[in-house]
């Protein structure tokens, strides 16, 4: 009864929020696990290759990231700034359909991960000023929990057009990738549209008229030892991308992938909100670091695994490393740095994580691709060395992050 309570109190902006993320990652997801599969079925590129294409799509985005939240909070206003970035990536979605080089999927990654660079801060900012800090967890909870369950039905989409569309699932076809990226458009423009016309303003406590100010100096020591542990982390946390392709390396077709990451987004959608409504109750740093020691195991389990059930199962417990830790870890930036200041913080956060996105992603697929001549590891290696980075940063965090 009191989580009925607590969910009716939740200001409106947290639901169209929910539901704009809902939208898009129903489009996103019906594509982006299959691109790795584009790219190395059809293209024939190289994992190093694929993990410099993430890598330069989220580090390059990220720079936006930071000057984007600033932007919001020297202007006081959120959600102009969400709906273009939303627009930018609804935009380049379709260009997709035309790929047929490695350096065509990078550029409409590219002007997609802009869209998301634009609008991630000052949409984190909007959750943040339309709850207090005895809600914070369960609203970011409540729009991870959304935003997975766009997943599900996304991934649940681009199965079923692989099973109407292919004869063989072992490696993608062409057909089959351009029907998920024409099917994609339509949730992707109909989130714009919740967005622009459901969202509304919240004034920012203590904004001041400051030049934006992309600096460090004025935030909580605690905020910057996070951001350092953060970063840390992210170094050995690549791509997902090469959890795919480890799939299909021990024996998983093109559709028991997608179910394999149905049944990730399944999990992370259920525990989302319960998990980010917990870290209300027994702290952020906990739950963080619990989820964190998740990763870790789960990441040793890739490793070791043997065949593609192994594989599968563990992709399921991935699902509560992301249900505890992202919604937790935004609603903790919060919780460190005042009203006025959360749109740099954000763009500060999501940027430390995607600027390290690209020396990770191209680690992994160095080490994937190069660790088997030096150390016998193979494609076990880059998994290895995410688990290595995850106690690591786990450790700190617990000292550094009081």
């Amino acid at each position: 009864m009191q989580s009925k309570t607590s969910l009716r109190r939740l200001h409106p902006n947290i639901w169209v929020v929910t539901a704009t993320s809902f939208l898009t990652d129903i489009s996103s997801e019906m594509i982006v696990y299959l691109i790795p599969l584009f790219l190395a079925n059809i293209l024939g590129v190289r994992t190093a290759v694929i993990g410099l294409i993430d890598g330069i799509a989220e580090t390059t985005a990220s720079l936006l990231k930071i000057y984007s939240g600033a932007l919001s909070d020297k202007l006081g206003k959120r959600k102009g700034l969400a709906v273009l970035g939303y627009g930018l990536s609804t935009v380049a979605k379709p260009f997709l359909y035309f790929a047929n080089t490695w350096g065509w999927v990078l550029g409409v990654r590219f002007a997609d991960r802009t869209g998301k660079g634009i609008r991630t801060a000052p949409r984190d900012a909007l959750v943040a000023a339309s709850t207090d800090e005895k809600s914070r967890g369960l609203a970011f909870g409540l729009h991870r929990a959304g935003d997975t369950a766009g997943a599900f039905l996304g991934i649940g989409v681009a199965a079923l057009i692989i099973w109407l569309t292919q004869a063989n699932d072992s490696l993608l076809s062409v057909a089959t990738f351009r029907t998920a990226v024409l099917v994609s458009i339509l949730p992707a423009v109909l989130a714009v549209v919740v967005l622009a016309l459901g969202a509304k303003e919240v004034a920012i406590a203590g904004r001041g008229s400051e030049k934006v100010r992309l600096s460090l100096k004025s935030v909580d020591a605690r905020f910057k030892a996070f951001l350092l542990v953060i970063i840390l982390f992210t170094l050995g946390n690549s791509s997902d991308s090469f959890i795919i392709l480890r799939a299909q390396e021990r024996g998983l077709s093109v559709l028991q992938t997608m179910f394999m990451l149905m049944t990730f987004t399944a999990i992370y959608t259920v525990l989302s909100g319960p998990l980010g409504a917990l870290s209300d109750k027994i702290g952020r740093r906990r739950l963080i670091i619990g989820g964190w020691l998740a990763y870790g195991m789960v990441y040793l389990g890739f490793a070791f695994s043997a065949i593609g059930w192994h594989i599968w199962a563990l992709f399921g417990l991935y699902g509560v490393y992301y249900a505890a830790t992202e919604g937790t870890a935004k609603a903790l930036v919060a919780d460190l740095v005042p009203d006025a200041q959360r749109g740099t913080a954000y763009g500060l956060f999501n940027a430390a994580i995607g600027l390290t996105a690209l020396p990770a992603s191209v680690i992994a697929g160095l080490l994937w691709q190069g660790a088997g001549a030096w150390t016998g590891f193979g494609a076990s290696a880059p998994f290895f060395f995410g688990a290595a980075m995850a106690l690591l940063a786990m450790l700190l965090f617990w000292r550094l992050v009081k």
